[in-house]
């Protein structure tokens, strides 16, 4: 890339303001063919690509979302008479972990034998054909991992990896099923808990400072997949890259507050969504 565009890309914090009239919208079938189209192009003149995924994308995998239309989030109360994000919670963890735990099980189970979908599979296999592709996930799952995917930032961490809350045990699981209702550490007793960022945790120091890093080495193209991008982290990159003039795609059945940033906006699900792109790619 060159330096110019390395500058234009660098992307920095914002004020979430419009900066064109909105998207290229594709929702039919023949404005969705032509957007597909475009998409393929522009990844036919990229070497750089970021991909933003969230749970819509896992959502083709049998996984539950969390926001939106039937996701696990908008049932109201636990209960325990709580909001789930209250549960699912660093503090939770620190002074109730059998409750936090019981819904990381509840979670857990409603996602158990979910495999990676066509979706992730186009995004592992673009790593073959592009430069280098970056994945910036808010998924826990691990399946861009099971797909094949190298560039991984999985800011949320990853709910296979456990530890002990007090003394450095880890391990690796690939059923929650096996786990007792609050898990112990075997070597102390402690009660273990998922690698991941809980509701009210910080984000981990190491994964933002990849993000700044390959942020600033600036992207040819930047696509959120499946995603309600409420957190600022995860709506920065798209909105500042389209100030940047960088390209910029949104793949999301429901339009979220990064829509009027994005150029095409493929409103269909992520995994035919993009194993469309990836069809006239390889046209």
């Amino acid at each position: 890339m060159a330096p110019q565009q390395r500058d234009r890309a660098n992307f920095r914090h914002f004020a979430c303001l419009p900066c064109h009239d909105g998207p290229v919208g594709a929702d039919d079938e023949t404005e969705l063919g032509r957007a597909v189209e475009r998409v393929a192009a522009q990844l036919r003149r990229s070497r750089r690509v970021l991909f933003i995924t969230g749970a819509g994308l896992s959502a083709d995998s049998g996984m539950p979302t969390y926001r939106g239309v039937g996701g696990i989030y908008d049932r109201g109360l636990t209960e325990e008479g709580i909001p789930i994000e209250e549960a699912v919670s660093g503090p939770m963890m620190a002074r109730r972990p059998e409750v936090c735990w019981k819904y990381i099980h509840e979670i857990a189970r409603v996602s158990r034998g979910a495999g990676p979908n066509r979706g992730h599979e186009v995004i592992a296999l673009l790593e073959r054909h592009l430069g280098e592709v970056w994945v910036l996930t808010q998924n826990v799952d691990g399946l861009h991992r099971r797909a094949g995917s190298t560039r991984i930032i999985d800011i949320h961490g990853d709910v296979s990896q456990l530890l002990c809350t007090v003394c450095s045990w880890r391990r690796s699981v690939t059923d929650y099923g096996e786990l007792a209702p609050l898990p112990r550490c075997p070597d102390c007793d402690a009660v273990v808990r998922p690698d991941v960022v809980l509701f009210g945790e910080m984000l981990p120091v190491g994964k933002l400072a990849l993000l700044r890093r390959e942020l600033a080495r600036g992207f040819d193209a930047v696509f959120s997949v499946g995603t309600s991008s409420l957190f600022p982290y995860i709506a920065e990159p798209v909105v500042a890259a389209s100030r940047a003039g960088i390209f910029t795609v949104e793949v999301n059945p429901e339009t979220t507050v990064v829509s009027p940033f994005v150029e095409v906006a493929l409103r269909t699900g992520a995994a035919r969504a993009l194993d469309a792109v990836m069809q006239r790619f390889l046209a």
